[in-house]
Formats: C-alpha cells, structure tokens, sequence
C-alpha cells in the first residue's frame, strides 16, 4: 500500500488495519431536529460564545437551510452535534462545510463568507475531537468537500448537452480555498464526498495536491462516490470500477460509496470497489435505507436495521471505514460500532506493513 508521507493522522492507516473505524452519521438529520426559525439561523436569540448579535439580522435573502452558516451563526448547535456523534463512539467527524463552497453559498448571495464558513466549522470540530480523543482512542476531523450543486461534465438543458454551468477552473479555485481554510483550522483529513460527477471531483482532487504542494501539508484523503440507481453507476456515467480508476492517482488512504440507496442496494457496488481497489482501505456510510417523509428522520431504517446491514459489509470483508449519511443519528451510529466492533477489517495489501511501522 503505497502511502504518501502524512503530516497528520500519521496514526489513522495503522488503525484502519487493526479494526474497523467509525464515521459519524447525518449532519442534516440532526441540524432538522433543532426546527431552527429563519431567524434563529441568522443567530438571533443566542448570546453564547461567539454570538453573531445582529450581524445577519438584515440580510436580504432568506437563509433558512444553509446549514454550514450555522457554525457562524449557531456554533451551539454545530458543537452539541459533533459531540453527539463522539458520545456515540464515532473515531473521524466530518465538519459541516458540505457545501461551503463559494459556488454552493452562491445560491445565498453568500460567497463571499465560504472561507470563513469553512474556518469555524473546523475549529467546532476540532475542539470537540480534542475533548473527546484519548490515548487510547484518538479522533479525527475530516474535513468535508461536497459536490457542489453544479456538474462538470453533464448538460444542464436537455436540448443543448453541450451545454455546462461551471468550468474545471472555477471548480479548482473553489475546492483550493475550501481546502486550505479546512486544513489552516485543524482538518486532519480530508474528505471528497457524495460525488456524483467524476470531473467534479478531480477538480478537488486537483486542488488539494496544488495545495499540499504549496503548503507542504499532506493529509489523508477519503474519495467517496454516490450510486444514484440500480444502473450501478454515478450521476455522471460511471460504473464504480471506471471511477475507481479515475481518482486512484490521488492515492487515497479509503475510497469507497456512501448516500444514495441505502445498505441494502449499495451491496453489490462495495462489493465491486472491494474487488478492484484491492490497494487501498474502503469506506462505506450509507442513507439509513430510502426516503420517507413520515419517518421522524425522514428515512426508513431503525438503528437496528442500519446496523445489521452493515455489520453483513463487515463480516464479508468488505470496509474499513463505517458510518451513516442522510437519516442517519447518533443511535445509528452506536449501533453500527457496536455491531462491526468484534468484526476484523478488510485486508489491504501492505497494510500489515504499516501497522507494524505504526
């Protein structure tokens, strides 16, 4: 397994090997439970630690929904999450920067906040991995890259596929700045997630090398793709294999599959990426099953169901990395860790190489 030298998480591809680590559920979920107001989300009615006063109060869009504005706005709730998560066991909590994009905070006239947005949300993360980590059970910040509303390589009309509403350079200059305001803040990883345009993605994965470069910061990198239907492929065309070797280059500590269609049907396609990523560590944090407005979190599964399914990934061999995506709560993902605990990780080759280093 032919691993960059890393500046941080030095530790994480010796644990990877030992036993199988712990993602943290749904941020989304769980931000829905608080029913925040539209003025609550500009921070009104909170006068804790960094408290926002009437810094938004005016502003003329309404804000309702931006979730990663909260960790400006409503540090409190962004904390009381994360540290819901860590309670539940989880060993790598994404920071809430899913679409701290300048380009996603566009659709808000909020761009111009996307650096900031991506500083504060790593630092509630990072403070609260520090409160909860351990000799013996550290914890990680993974800083979290969505995919942006915008798609590279697929057409936007119908009756022009030609046509494209972003460029591979505007996708490189977002995902730089997003990923040097994670890493400045305390990121000690970094996480490409829910990808549904491959090209998308290799702008991320672009600029995160040019940034390592010029940082001289090298941190693990987790890629994690979506099968969007039963075709087996991503939005953009590609079978899990083909995209595999798309992004294979950035050399990633995990690549692996997470939202999308739940346990059940993302089965088959961790089972394929297990077979052709035979060099890497694999991931997998699935929706908890298919969406359901009349369920509490808006999907169908139960922690038990969650948890058995995926447990079924780690008795086969399949995953290194576990956790949840839409639906998904801090009982979600205590029930995952306590079902894949006694379950031995996937086997990477070379891994026992670093482990021994470790």
């Amino acid at each position: 397994m032919n691993l960059p030298t890393y500046t941080r998480a030095q530790q994480l591809p010796a644990i990877l090997a030992q036993r199988i680590a712990i993602l943290d559920g749904a941020m989304g979920t769980m931000i829905q439970r608080f029913k925040l107001s539209e003025a609550q989300y500009r921070g009104e009615g909170y006068s804790g630690p960094g408290a926002v006063g009437e810094r938004f109060k005016d502003f003329h869009k309404d804000v309702k929904g931006n979730n990663e504005l909260l960790s400006i706005t409503r540090p409190d709730v962004i904390r009381d999450i994360h540290e819901g998560y860590l309670a539940a066991g989880a060993d790598l909590i994404e920071t809430n920067t899913f679409g701290a994009t300048t380009i996603a905070q566009e659709d808000y006239d909020m761009a111009d906040l996307a650096r900031e947005m991506n500083l504060a949300s790593a630092r509630l993360a990072r403070e609260a991995c520090d409160k909860f980590s351990t000799p013996d059970k550290p914890r990680f910040v993974a800083g979290a890259l969505g995919p942006t509303p915008r798609t590279a390589s697929i057409s936007p009309d119908v009756n022009d596929p030609g046509a494209r509403n972003i460029d591979f350079e505007t996708l490189r200059a977002a995902y730089y700045a997003q990923t040097a305001a994670l890493v400045e803040a305390g990121s000690d990883v970094l996480l490409v997630e829910t990808i549904f345009d491959t090209l998308n993605a290799k702008a991320a994965l672009f600029a995160i090398d040019e940034y390592f470069e010029a940082s001289g910061e090298c941190l693990p990198i987790i890629i994690s793709g979506t099968v969007t239907d039963a075709s087996g492929r991503i939005l953009s065309g590609q079978t899990v294999t083909a995209f595999w070797h798309s992004v294979r280059h950035a050399r990633p500590l995990a690549v692996g599959l997470n939202c999308a269609l739940g346990a059940a049907l993302m089965r088959p396609y961790v089972q394929e990426l297990n077979r052709v990523a035979t060099d890497t560590f694999i991931s997998c944090y699935p929706n908890a099953g298919l969406p359901n407005p009349m369920s509490e979190t808006g999907f169908d599964e139960t922690p038990d169901v969650t948890s058995r399914l995926v447990h079924e990934f780690a008795a086969e061999g399949l995953v290194n990395i576990v956790g949840g995506c839409c639906g998904t709560t801090p009982d979600h993902i205590a029930a995952i860790g306590a079902a894949v605990g006694p379950v031995a990780p996937r086997g990477v080759q070379g891994a026992r190489f670093y482990s021994e280093a470790a």
